[in-house]
């Protein structure tokens, strides 16, 4: 275990684009990253795999003034995505059904990798709609592909029955000023070594308002900057809109709000070693 001084990246950013936050980002991984070595990776033993080891900014974070842009092809201009994957999977996560595995994932540019992860009944431990309409999550669907219409028991905490995303929209249109309005990904039953493999790098979102702004809050465990951090950025503005306008459609008072600050949040922002020798040839930005 290296005893080096790391250095936390926390930091607001006034950077007018996402190009240049990643330009920056790109230099910064290349100045001041710190090399660290897990022993495992999505539940997998890597620690005899030198090229699974990861270049690391721990602690980052930037908060970009959205400007109340809602034109989604500036953001896919500006962001730069893999598309047209981020649109069809965005629009398969919010489709109100926690299916599972979806048909996405194999289209993703990385999905060969994904599979490996399908357990024997051909689903994942846990995946993005099971997270957002988790109330009759782990239920068989009706011919239809619907979970909720065979008299299924929604899902219990310890004391309430589970919330979704249409809650937290039924709430924070209520509520736009509240402090409150958070939505989980990263649920109990991750914690520990109880999941035996993969966990949510997403932790949540948290929702407000703000001088007629929406704003968001985006914090994650681990993101990849190589590969993941762009469809993660844009899947979570394309979020953001999506929970402005299902707002507007329950009160016409937030036509007059508009996207505001976008904060993102990655204890661990990494790359893996075969990335940073290309980062390394590349250089600078």
């Amino acid at each position: 275990m290296t005893t080096d001084r790391i250095i936390p990246f926390n930091y607001l950013s006034g950077r007018d684009s996402f190009q240049r936050i990643r330009a920056h980002t790109w230099n910064l991984f290349l100045a001041h990253a710190h090399k660290v070595h897990t022993e495992k990776w999505q539940g997998i033993d890597i620690s005899k795999r030198p090229e699974m080891a990861s270049y690391e900014l721990m602690n980052y974070t930037f908060t970009y003034d959205l400007k109340g842009n809602e034109d989604l092809q500036h953001w896919r201009d500006d962001v730069q995505p893999n598309l047209p994957w981020a649109d069809d999977h965005f629009e398969e996560r919010v489709c109100g059904q926690p299916i599972n595995p979806g048909v996405e994932w194999a289209n993703w540019p990385w999905g060969d990798n994904a599979a490996r992860f399908l357990d024997e009944d051909g689903k994942f431990n846990h995946n993005y709609m099971e997270r957002y309409w988790p109330k009759y999550a782990g239920n068989t669907p009706d011919e239809e592909g619907r979970y909720d219409r065979l008299g299924a028991t929604p899902r219990y905490g310890i004391r309430n029955e589970y919330g979704d995303l249409n809650d937290l929209v039924q709430s924070l249109a209520k509520n736009p000023l509240s402090r409150q309005e958070w939505f989980p990904i990263f649920h109990p039953e991750d914690v520990g070594e109880v999941v035996g493999g993969r966990k949510p790098c997403s932790l949540g979102y948290q929702f407000w308002v703000r001088g007629g702004n929406l704003h968001i809050y985006y914090p994650l465990r681990s993101c990849d900057f190589f590969r993941h951090m762009q469809d993660d950025i844009y899947l979570t503005i394309r979020l953001l809109l999506w929970v402005l306008n299902r707002c507007r459609e329950i009160d016409p008072a937030w036509w007059d709000v508009r996207p505001g600050t976008f904060t993102m949040h990655c204890t661990s922002l990494h790359v893996f070693a075969n990335d940073m020798i290309t980062m390394r040839k590349e250089g600078p930005k």
